[in-house]
């Protein structure tokens, strides 16, 4: 058995997404509530512009995801914890041609005091089921927004969240490179240190990179870059930059390093932001980018489109998104094409 992962800028099948159904994530208001199915609601139908959107809904949300989502979006149901498809949701990769899915083990961000994931631990088996593809297992502790690939055998991490006691006590780098290369087909693993500041705080990952760093194309890296020195991410990332100018991709390339701007807006009544453009969505033809409403909007929709060629960015306001802890990267995840 020979497993890889392709990039996320390969052919797609369909995104999956899964429907906000209880907790901090829906909110503690009705209109909270409308906030959160609403945005994921934008999102599919984004998606939709380019390729089909399958959502899992939770059965007793049935009723009232009908009448956020358009007939458009195929239904499936199952029962949920929460809604961040890309972390609860399969990695799905070829066999030897043959579409199959790692179903990683899912512990809530590492046993975290405020998260429930008895249903959530189990989707990824569910939505492999209703693929119809074998489900690869595997022992570790990971998440879809800890890890990005090229498709080509290099794999982005960070130290904060695979070696995280709370996700996978006693591991070593050398314990996950292996077992990522067993599952997705990673032969060289580049390590970041570490993730920005609100996600790294209670409520967040502790680290994921999908708002830090993605590959658009072999070779290229594209990076968060927090210019406001103001922001505690300026020197984030700083250090990040410079633990990477030492790395190369799987192939002994030294990365063409491009800098995506981070939105102009530092802080909101929490603390300092993680707003990313970063975590964006590619799909046939496009990519589905985050937008803020901020001065940056533009710049950040210029860079996307300039790193994928061919693709037209369409934006959706992820402030909803990120006030809950996330982004569009966050909630989707990619099926692919059966075979390339």
């Amino acid at each position: 058995m020979t497993l890889r992962m392709p990039s996320e800028t390969a052919p797609q099948e369909r995104i999956w997404m899964a429907f906000p159904s209880q907790g901090y994530t829906l909110g503690d208001t009705e209109a909270e509530a409308d906030e959160a199915r609403s945005t994921w609601a934008s999102v599919a139908h984004a998606v939709l512009e380019f390729e089909p959107v399958t959502m899992v809904v939770d059965p007793a949300d049935a009723e009232v995801a009908r009448r956020y989502l358009s007939a458009d979006v195929e239904i499936v149901h199952t029962s949920l914890d929460d809604a961040w498809m890309r972390d609860i949701g399969p990695t799905f990769v070829y066999d030897e041609g043959a579409l199959a899915g790692v179903d990683w083990t899912f512990n809530g961000w590492g046993a975290q005091d405020w998260a429930t994931w008895d249903n959530d631990a189990k989707v990824a088996s569910y939505v492999l089921e209703q693929v119809g593809v074998a489900r690869i297992e595997s022992s570790i502790v990971n998440e879809g927004g800890g890890f990005h690939v090229d498709g080509e055998g290099t794999v982005l991490v960070t130290e904060t969240v695979q070696l995280d006691p709370g996700r996978n006590p006693g591991a070593t780098k050398a314990d996950i490179e292996a077992e990522l290369a067993r599952t997705i087909g990673a032969t060289h693993a580049v390590w970041l240190p570490r993730g920005l500041t609100r996600d790294s705080q209670r409520f967040g990952t502790r680290g994921h990179v999908d708002i830090v760093a993605a590959i658009p194309s072999p070779g290229v890296l594209l990076l968060h870059d927090q210019r406001n020195p103001d922001h505690p991410d300026h020197v984030v990332m700083q250090q990040i930059e410079i633990a990477l100018r030492d790395t190369t991709d799987a192939a002994g390339r030294s990365w063409d390093i491009r800098k995506v701007p981070a939105p102009a807006v530092i802080e909101d009544d929490e603390g300092p932001v993680d707003y990313s453009y970063l975590n964006h969505l590619v799909v046939n033809g496009g990519v589905i980018a985050c937008s803020f409403g901020d001065a940056n909007d533009e710049e950040a929709a210029a860079a996307l489109a300039d790193a994928y060629p061919g693709r037209r960015v369409v934006t959706v306001d992820a402030r909803p998104l990120f006030a809950r802890g996330g982004g569009i990267h966050c909630i989707t995840q990619q099926q692919p094409a059966p075979s390339v």
